[in-house]
């Protein structure tokens, strides 16, 4: 088996505290800004019928918004590694940080869609930097291990994703323009929290090249998870950034319906996913999860017309996407034998791309072919990650018993 380069993000600290709430300063630092940073996720999705309506645009230019967005977060992912190797991942995340405090602020003052989709692209520039090394720094400062650092990460996403439609409803509210100067705000908090808490991380000793998320992707189990990720993520949004058009509700309506998704996402992130995975393992765990998925999409596309069964069908996705979300990004970290930083960014650039086209895609459908066409392709691509894992299943079972296998290690070492 394959053995993993020394990768101090993973080591364990003498004299720390276990558990997921006994953490840093620095780590609840860089997790606000986490939480922050994924609310900008569903933070629009309140306002894409508003802006349709107010802007005068169609759904797939409004659309471009997710496209811009994770299209170029996917890019700069692969830039995040070699940047943090050189400047050290404060100075990485502040730049991050800084990105997103200006575009956000841009987007706020836009005057059409046009322009909300080139700042976003920039907005998506800051979020690539700060993701990824968000990531590294977590798992490299939590106490408690891979584990815990992993369901730390989860659970910013999750709360992140929860939040950010209620805000984004609240905001739209008054005006299309206060989510994003919303996300201006809460990141310059997070910016000055990072300033202040995180320490300064020393400049690694080895400069990670541009080259080496491709050399990562050679490895097949990496390659397999990424592709199982994009497929899944086109399903996760297509039902986040197309089902709000169907739903034909409020702005605060949809803050609400996209809030009780979150919690779902993070409830299943942080609690349910582990619990599942150590019970009958990653894969059974994924097989099961996924193919609900590919049903929930399916049951949205029959009943679209019925906003009732619409709504709750979208609510409960968030339960397979918060399983699917922990259980892939943990198996993304552990399956190849590269440092953790660069796992992260291969496994993001494929998966990002799934949540770039799959909104566009969805409304370019529905235009042409009617609103339940979005969900039945999303269907497709969420029942077709399972044969995808199949090919895999021999080596994600191998780094799960590996990781167990460290686990078991480190107990052994603290009792002797």
């Amino acid at each position: 088996m394959n053995r993993r380069p020394p990768d101090t993000a993973n080591q364990d600290q003498p004299g720390r505290s276990e558990g997921l709430f006994s953490q840093p300063k620095s780590v609840w630092a860089v997790a606000f800004a986490s939480v922050v940073s994924f609310m900008g996720i569903g933070l629009v999705d309140p306002i894409l019928p508003l802006l349709r309506v107010q802007l005068h645009a169609t759904e797939a230019q409004v659309s471009l918004m997710f496209t811009s967005y994770f299209l170029v977060t996917a890019i700069f992912m692969l830039t995040a590694g070699w940047v943090s190797s050189r400047i050290g991942a404060k100075k990485t995340l502040m730049a991050g940080l800084v990105l997103i405090v200006i575009f956000s602020a841009l987007a706020g003052l836009s005057s059409g869609v046009s322009e909300i989709v080139w700042f976003r692209g920039g907005w998506g520039i800051g979020n690539a930097l700060f993701i990824s090394t968000a990531l590294a720094t977590i798992v490299g400062a939590a106490s408690g291990g891979f584990g815990t650092a992993i369901m730390l990460y989860e659970a910013a996403l999750g709360l992140g994703i929860a939040m950010g439609p209620l805000v984004g409803g609240l905001l739209g509210g008054i005006s299309w323009r206060g989510p994003f100067f919303g996300v201006t705000v809460l990141m310059t908090i997070a910016l000055v929290l990072v300033v202040t808490l995180l320490a300064p991380t020393p400049t690694p000793r080895v400069r990670s090249s541009l080259a080496d998320p491709f050399k990562a992707l050679a490895h097949r189990g990496l390659l397999t998870v990424a592709i199982v990720a994009l497929l899944y993520n086109w399903s996760f949004f297509t039902i986040l950034g197309y089902a709000p058009y169907p739903m034909r509700i409020s702005v605060h309506a949809l803050g609400l319906v996209y809030t009780g998704w979150g919690v779902l996402v993070a409830i299943f992130a942080v609690f349910v996913a582990p619990r599942l995975q150590g019970a009958i393992g990653t894969t059974t765990s994924l097989y099961a999860s996924l193919f609900l998925m590919s049903l929930d999409l399916a049951a949205i596309g029959v009943f679209t017309n019925d906003r009732t069964i619409l709504i709750i069908c979208v609510i409960l996705s968030g339960a397979f996407i918060g399983m699917n979300n922990t259980l892939v990004t943990g198996t993304s970290m552990t399956i190849a034998p590269v440092p953790r930083p660069t796992a992260s960014a291969a496994y993001s650039f494929v998966r990002f791309f799934g949540a770039g086209v799959a909104p566009f895609v969805a409304s370019t459908l529905a235009a042409h072919m009617g609103d339940h066409v979005p969900f039945y392709l999303g269907a497709v691509t969420a029942i077709l990650t399972v044969p995808v894992l199949w090919t895999a299943r021999h080596l994600i079972s191998r780094a799960e018993a590996g990781e167990h296998m460290s686990y078991h290690t480190r107990a052994v070492k603290k009792t002797t």
